[in-house]
């Protein structure tokens, strides 16, 4: 089943927002770790380790965990209001909740949410994006501030980027079938400081991320086939990277002296591809009515064509001409599945230039990776762990966790551990290592798709019916 509508980081996802007090951070960090200053849980099903938990309504943003409140969003399909719910972070209780109304609500897969961008906060004011209605800002308590209405935007699976915060700057990308675009707005006001056509790029859901280098900070959005670095002040792209799979859920993963990013998407690896005949030979195979272009009802049972037509019909016309088709013909061609480590410091395109090593094994479909302690690691859809030498991209490790089927939440690393939910709500925890091994394991009951979030030894858990907080008490 296609499900590239969450990233999270999620993506999600989704991989998504929070911020330290002074600097913006991710709230996996820029590696997908958190860091060993505190003891981690390693037994979710003892009572002495849960502080709280704390019903909410439905959704799939990650929370954004910062001062003393605990900010996420939700979705009441029936009364179809969009909300911001902060708790408190040290008791659960609510603090406060704001709704909104959209016009439209944008579509969404069967396992998807309009409440799935986690928000972001910088101890000021918090910032909140739905791809029904746009962006938000509310203050500390609650107050809205300012609104930027913006989508749905022309996607069936959706909005899920989320936004990120860097200098006086909230930074979104927004990839889909029409009109790509990065944004920067000012944090204050809501104003548009600057934004950048994304033309060419196809839908991708992956959150930008700040690289900082010992030399420059850059912004790096992971698209369709390509990987750009923008300059923060202008939006002006500085170098790329080709060779991405041709939908990009994930987000990419950072260190001072490499950027990792991995990706997959079916059709992408090189004894499975997605082909499209040239449009010539198309028009003499299935356009029956001779009008130079190609129907959905023309195509044949079982055409990968046909799977796809609502995002390859560009001006959603119901017909394929020339330009449509041969985009997206050009889309799977070029497509690839692989994780890839890069080099900071290239301007133009980098492919060749300062593109380490590729690996093929192990690749996620949504979840981000995670670097720590020397390691890159990937969780696959089915339960399949794979951890990468971050300086090589050898093979350290592969093998099977205990929660199988699909895999929306990115990793989080800490404490000399890996955690892993999978969306049937079975969190895996790894020792981490070159031969990793499983700690064990513990099966909420609940579904997850949202990020586990860790703050000072605490770890804030969002199912698709609460949120847990873990921790020594």
């Amino acid at each position: 089943m296609t499900r590239h509508f969450i990233v999270l980081a999620l993506f999600c996802q989704l991989a998504t927002s929070v911020l330290a007090a002074d600097a913006p951070s991710y709230f996996r960090r820029s590696q997908g770790a958190v860091g060993d200053d505190f003891a981690l849980p390693e037994q979710f099903g003892a009572k002495e380790q849960l502080v709280w938990r704390q019903e909410v309504s439905p959704g799939i943003s990650t929370p954004c965990v910062h001062g003393d409140l605990v900010v996420l969003t939700t979705w009441d399909k029936k009364a179809k209001e969009l909300s911001t719910v902060a708790l408190d972070r040290a008791s659960g209780k609510l603090r406060w909740k704001t709704g909104l109304k959209p016009q439209r609500v944008e579509k969404t897969h069967s396992a998807g949410s309009p409440a799935v961008s986690t928000p972001a906060c910088d101890g000021k004011r918090i910032y909140v994006f739905f791809g029904s209605f746009g962006l938000v800002c509310y203050d500390l308590d609650g107050k809205e501030q300012w609104r930027k209405p913006m989508g749905p935007f022309q996607d069936e699976f959706g909005a899920s980027s989320s936004p990120v915060l860097v200098d006086n700057l909230l930074v979104l990308s927004e990839d889909h079938d029409v009109d790509c675009f990065l944004v920067a707005v000012d944090r204050a006001s809501g104003k548009t400081v600057w934004k950048t056509s994304r033309q060419g790029q196809t839908r991708s859901y992956s959150t930008p991320i700040v690289w900082k280098t010992a030399k420059e900070r850059v912004l790096v959005v992971a698209g369709a086939l390509k990987m750009t670095a923008y300059e923060i002040k202008t939006g002006k792209p500085l170098w790329w990277v080709n060779g991405l799979s041709r939908i990009v859920d994930t987000t990419p993963v950072t260190t001072a002296d490499h950027l990792y990013m991995a990706s997959w998407t079916p059709g992408g690896d090189l004894t499975e591809r997605i082909a499209m005949e040239p449009f010539p030979e198309a028009l003499k195979n299935l356009d029956k009515n001779k009008n130079k272009k190609i129907a959905k009802t023309e195509l044949p049972n079982g055409s990968p064509v046909a799977a796809r037509f609502f995002r390859i019909d560009l001006d959603q016309d119901g017909e394929l001409n020339s330009v449509e088709w041969n985009k997206h013909a050009a889309v799977f061609k070029n497509a690839q599945n692989v994780a890839m480590a890069v080099r900071p410091g290239g301007r133009g395109d980098v492919t060749k230039s300062h593109v380490d090593w590729l690996s093929r094994e192990g690749l996620p479909v949504v979840p981000s990776p995670a670097v720590y302690k020397g390691l890159l690691y990937m969780v696959k859809n089915g339960g399949i762990l794979t951890s990468l030498d971050a300086k090589t991209g050898k093979r350290t490790r592969r093998g099977r966790i205990p929660g199988r089927g699909n895999y929306y939440a990115s990793l989080v690393a800490g404490d000399g551990k890996i955690f892993a939910c999978n969306e049937a709500g079975v969190m895996s925890i790894i020792k981490a290592g070159k031969t990793w091994s499983v700690i064990g394991s513990h099966d909420f009951g609940e579904r997850i798709q949202a990020t586990p979030v860790v703050r000072n030894g605490r770890m804030f858990i969002r199912t698709d019916s609460a949120v847990y907080c873990f921790g020594r008490k």
